[in-house]
């Protein structure tokens, strides 16, 4: 196994940031870990990269332990956090260079070591520009080549397309893929799009108020529903009546609608319409893994609390113990 977690867990006084946490990801796979803000994904990655201690419970990472081997952890690891970490007083390659040199990549090899990281996020051109000259995307694909240079056997990559247009968060998600595939590494990763982490996956934790929930293919964590999703908006659903049909599996009040799961929507959904009656529109589709994180976590991704203000509690309450 490439990343073990043990019993982890992480608490800011009475705050509890992740409880009890137990994962296992093998080597090579990209693994997601989904939860909305708050959840305990960032302090997760956190305390894996060394950077805040565990409360109690620990972690091993290419066989090292988070706690007592932090030196050969840290250089066992990439980094891309959320929020920006490159000098925009430097250019590109100065960026690169430096990381080299902290991180003990010997000279023979480094030149060879920073080539590579442009090409594979596609920089080669602009290496020497200031990253202050740099769009937000072209400094994250930057800090992903960075996160490179030392040839990790684990890169975490905490919410790395927040911000960034749709066109731009396909292209990040394309050198992701392709590096995986070409450098061989295990990507942990974090997002609030469920089509990226269904789509990039091999595996998908969902953890909410820092506890494991569930952890499974995206494909049979999609099984798992039973069927399709309807969306009804009515005034009025008798739930007593749409419950009693042998296709369905559940029903759902979510942001003003019914999501109504049930087995082969096309041959069944007239007679479950005749049980509701007056209906304003209907929304047909496949199980998604939002679907299935509504159905774990009793709501939708929340994407209107800003990192930041989640850190801002965390060390208010640090700061209390």
């Amino acid at each position: 196994m490439s990343l073990i977690i043990q019993n982890l867990t992480k608490r800011y006084g009475e705050l509890t940031a992740v409880d009890n946490l137990n994962i296992e990801v093998e080597a090579g796979e990209i693994f997601g870990l989904l939860g909305p803000n708050g959840a305990g994904k960032t302090t997760t990655l956190s305390m894996l990269c060394c950077i805040i201690e565990p409360t109690s419970g620990t972690a091993k990472i290419n066989g090292f332990d988070i706690k007592t081997q932090k030196s050969q952890v840290r250089k066992s690891i990439g980094i891309v956090f959320q929020q920006p970490s490159v000098d925009d007083l430097l250019t590109a390659k100065e960026n690169l260079e430096l990381h080299c040199m902290l991180y003990g990549v010997e000279q023979g090899v480094r030149q060879k070591r920073i080539d590579e990281a442009f090409s594979l996020v596609e920089l080669e051109d602009r290496e020497n520009d200031l990253v202050k000259t740099y769009s937000g995307g072209m400094r994250k694909r930057l800090e992903i080549a960075r996160a490179l240079i030392h040839r990790p056997s684990v890169l975490f990559l905490d919410e790395p397309t927040t911000g960034l247009d749709p066109q731009t968060r396909e292209h990040m998600w394309s050198y992701i893929e392709r590096l995986a595939a070409e450098v061989q590494m295990t990507v942990v990763l974090t997002t609030h799009y469920m089509e990226e982490a269904d789509a990039l996956s091999d595996r998908v934790c969902i953890i909410d108020h820092g506890k494991r929930i569930a952890l499974e293919t995206p494909e049979k964590l999609k099984a798992q529903m039973g069927g399709d999703v309807v969306y009804v908006q009515a005034q009025k659903i008798d739930e007593k009546k749409v419950k009693s049909l042998s296709f369905v599996r559940s029903i759902k009040k979510q942001d003003g609608k019914f999501a109504i799961t049930m087995k082969d929507a096309g041959k069944n959904l007239q007679k479950l319409l005749g049980k509701i009656g007056c209906v304003e529109s209907v929304d047909v589709h496949p199980a998604s893994l939002n679907d299935v994180f509504i159905k774990y976590t009793g709501k939708s991704i929340r994407e209107e609390e800003a990192a930041g203000d989640y850190w801002t509690r965390v060390m208010n309450s640090e700061k209390k113990e």
